[in-house]
């Protein structure tokens, strides 16, 4: 699902536990007034499919890709910065339609890339033989649009991390501490990682009871909410490394983005948001709408808080990894902003 709260919200503080080919582009991008990654998202909401998408450039420059002179003229006319290019939304929307009907396997996930003006397909190492054979086909019925990338290692939800707590049957990481009211206290943390409803636990020995599950979303999303007992509610802000940072509000990542991570078993690392809006298809069933990064992620990292300067990002789902951090990553996330909108809650 795609949030449709704004791009920025004002919360409290959280706390946490836990080589594309271009695309025949018919022009580079024009010199502008900067714009803030606010004013480009809203500015390309109102454009709607004369808009292929939006990214930040490796200078921070917000950028607008059109298909058209007279889109890119307005752009312009508004302070921000136009690229043309040659496929459109609606070609990209196509291309994602044919790969949700013929490559819906266990293993692959895609989304779109705005910098190249394609739909990504990812492949792991689990895609051979007859299943290779049909993503290829999938990809060849798209005309040029999708691009197949093929990655070692499996696609799998990255169960356990961040500061650990603790279920009946499994442990994860706490990702938000969140309220829906000034006296009712929760945390957010990925959905995959309730197995069962009941108690969660502050301690391995699962002695210590901090909250009851109430609800979760997996798959389709991957989030999931558990209310504090009375006096256990976490401090608002989030691991980095071995000190704190305090964040202020939760927001929608953009292509470009610089961001960062924290989960138990790789620690605090930092990367880039490369896509929005992605599909991976892990063996569970299919997760839409994920934030994708490169940041390094390994099993134990399930659950950790995404976040940018004092901005609540994401929860981290999953990765494609060969069981060490390395080159080649991708990884998925999460965004908040839709679990704070099921749940009518907001960070502290």
């Amino acid at each position: 699902m795609k949030s449709t709260m704004p791009l920025f919200r004002r919360v409290g503080a959280v706390a946490a536990a836990g080589t594309l080919v271009a695309s025949g582009l018919l022009g580079a991008p024009t010199q502008a007034a900067p714009a803030s990654p606010e004013t480009a998202t809203n500015l390309a909401e109102r454009l709607g499919d004369r808009t292929a998408g939006i990214y930040a450039d490796h200078n921070g420059t917000m950028i607008i890709t059109v298909t058209d002179e007279t889109t890119a003229r307005q752009v312009r006319a508004e302070g921000a910065t136009p690229k043309l290019v040659t496929r459109s939304a609606a070609q990209l929307r196509a291309a994602t339609t044919e790969l949700e009907r013929s490559a819906k396997i266990p293993g692959t996930a895609w989304w779109t890339d705005p910098t190249t003006n394609q739909v990504v397909l990812s492949i792991d190492s689990t895609i051979t033989g007859d299943k290779l054979t049909q993503v290829k086909e999938a990809a060849a019925r798209t005309n040029g649009a999708v691009r197949i990338e093929a990655h070692n290692g499996t696609l799998t939800t990255d169960i356990i991390g961040g500061e650990a707590v603790w279920s009946v049957s499994s442990w994860c990481s706490l990702g938000f501490n969140v309220q829906t009211s000034a006296d009712d206290y929760y945390f957010l943390t990925a959905g995959h990682c309730i197995k069962d409803t009941g108690e969660w636990y502050g301690d391995s020995g699962r002695t210590d009871v901090i909250g009851t599950v109430v609800g979760k979303s997996f798959p389709g999303d991957d989030y999931g909410l558990v209310r504090y007992e009375p006096g256990k509610e976490g401090y608002g802000h989030v691991k980095v490394d071995n000190s704190w940072r305090d964040l202020t509000a939760s927001a929608e990542a953009y292509v470009g983005q610089d961001v960062m991570r924290t989960g138990a078993t790789t620690g605090t690392h930092s990367g880039t948001v490369t896509a929005l809006n992605a599909t991976a298809n892990y063996a569970a069933g299919p997760v839409y709408g994920l934030i994708v990064t490169d940041m390094c992620a390994e099993g134990g990292d399930s659950g950790g808080p995404v976040y940018a300067d004092n901005f609540a990002l994401a929860l981290h789902s999953g990765s494609s990894h060969t069981g060490a951090c390395e080159n080649d990553i991708y990884s998925y996330h999460q965004p908040v902003v839709e679990a704070l909108a099921a749940y009518d809650a907001w960070v502290y």
